[in-house]
């Protein structure tokens, strides 16, 4: 009765942990409790009858739980000095290998089952749909990790015969897993299954990933986390541990809810995601500007903001990677005391991961309310007299809404191009993540300026100084 208590006093700190993270002012509060729900949860397991019986008559390390408490120590010790070192700017990549690496706790949860007992069809069932799910989860997460990181290249990897070889991995999946649940398989025969069953889970995660381009990564991030969710689930289903199975239910309902909310905004849908190759040399080969962008200087740039009465900020990539957010609010603050308005035009998909842009803003002290969505902002964009667009690219390009031939085509953006005025903050020519051309960069109304993000912003708030 004790712990079945306190796996439900666990589920209910997942609830609110997860709550809790819907906005900026709580999400640490939000990040708490979860992870005291989890701290509940796992000492409770070391309270099992079995367990505490397994402790009184048997070798610890002969029963694991000596390497179950190193394991705890040196899980906690690295996820300590990993999230204290880790700068904002690999927080996508962090939070793709955390997705990996829980898709392959459950994973060998679920190998480490196999031959437990003599096991039912439906154990035996959870057993392959774990191993299956985790081990997706896990090689595509570290595969997204290496596009986000750019240890490898970033763009769609799209070669002739790839869907079909998909289809057959599949198939050869599902084969697998019928040898491994049918009843009266021989020992050795069940055990090539599961270890075939395993191997080629692992290969399909990285052939669904692979043509998925840089561009669509804080999706596939969000569709990886509800993927683990699901493994973790099962895996709960198959040890009995209701916290587990809650908890798994959990990130895999927010995750699949929020990778469907991400595809809404991008106008597409998830098998478009995984199977169009949106981010391919082929794909990205299409119209681009045909005229040059035009660059300033941040001293020319300074003449126009200190007129201005409204100004509006739309943050990308750019942003994070340059470490800008902070002197972003003092130049906001400059703004303000100058008599303007300010704004942020948030786009669902800006930056490498969801919230990435609300996270680094929010960590600047930004105030919550001058956040704006996409949807609240578009319609007063026209009375924008500048629009300032830090590192971004694919969601503010206009050929989303011109060009039926760009792979972007139909997608929402945040219309900064509507802006009076607009000023584009690079640190060069290139393409954005996607590899598509930004027709808004040769507008009549665009501005360039060439540099780190930092830098300019900084230079912008220091004439505002000397004013």
């Amino acid at each position: 009765m004790g712990i079945n208590l306190a796996y439900i006093v666990a589920c209910v700190f997942f609830i609110l942990g997860i709550k809790k993270l819907n906005k900026p002012q709580t999400a640490r509060r939000g990040n708490f409790l979860s992870a005291l729900g989890m701290l509940i949860a796992v000492t409770a397991v070391f309270f099992e009858n079995d367990v505490v019986q397994s402790w009184t008559t048997s070798n610890w390390l002969q029963n694991g739980y000596l390497w179950c408490f190193a394991g705890i120590l040196i899980g906690s010790a690295v996820g300590w000095i990993w999230a204290k070192k880790v700068k904002m700017t690999g927080m996508p990549e962090l939070v793709a290998l955390f997705n990996g690496f829980g898709g392959l706790a459950s994973a060998l949860v679920a190998f480490a089952q196999r031959d437990e007992g003599v096991l039912t069809v439906v154990d035996a069932t959870a057993v392959c749909a774990t191993i299956l799910i985790g081990s997706m989860a896990f090689t595509g997460s570290m595969l997204a990790w290496g596009k986000l990181s750019e240890k490898i290249p970033g763009r769609a990897i799209v070669f002739k015969g790839q869907k079909p070889l998909n289809g057959i991995l599949l198939l050869a999946v599902i084969a697998a897993a019928v040898v491994y649940v049918l009843p009266n398989t021989d020992g050795d025969l069940k055990f090539m299954a599961v270890i075939t069953l395993s191997a080629l889970s692992l290969i399909l995660g990285l052939t669904v990933v692979l043509p998925i381009g840089g561009g669509d990564m804080p999706v596939v991030i969000s569709l990886m986390n509800s993927l683990s969710g699901v493994a973790a689930a099962a895996a709960g289903f198959m040890i009995a541990n209701t916290a587990l199975i809650v908890a798994g239910c959990l990130v895999g309902a927010s995750g699949i809810v929020l990778t469907i909310i991400m595809c809404k905004a991008m106008n597409r849908s998830i098998g478009n995601l995984l199977f169009s190759g949106f981010g391919s040399a082929q794909a990205a080969s299409k119209k681009g500007p045909q005229t040059e962008p035009k660059a300033i200087s941040a001293e020319d740039a300074f003449m126009i903001l200190e007129a201005a009465q409204s100004v509006v900020f739309v943050p990308g990539y750019g942003m994070a990677v340059a470490q800008a957010q902070h002197v972003i609010k003092e130049l906001a603050e400059k703004l303000e005391a100058n008599g303007a308005e300010v704004s942020f035009a948030i786009h669902p998909v800006a930056g490498r991961m969801p919230g990435h842009m609300n996270v680094l803003l929010a960590e600047a002290d930004i105030p919550y309310e001058q956040l704006k969505t996409m949807d609240e902002m578009n319609p007063a964009m026209p009375a924008q007299d500048v629009a300032i667009v830090i590192g971004a690219n694919d969601v503010v390009n206009p050929a989303a809404e011109t060009d039926p031939s760009s792979p972007i085509y139909g997608m929402p953006i945040v219309k900064a191009y509507e802006a009076k005025t607009v000023f584009v903050l690079k640190r060069g020519k290139g393409r954005g993540f996607s590899g598509i051309e930004n027709e808004l960069f040769c507008m009549q109304n665009a501005l360039m300026i060439y540099g780190d993000a930092k830098a300019t912003i900084s230079a912008l708030s220091g004439e505002f100084a000397d004013a």
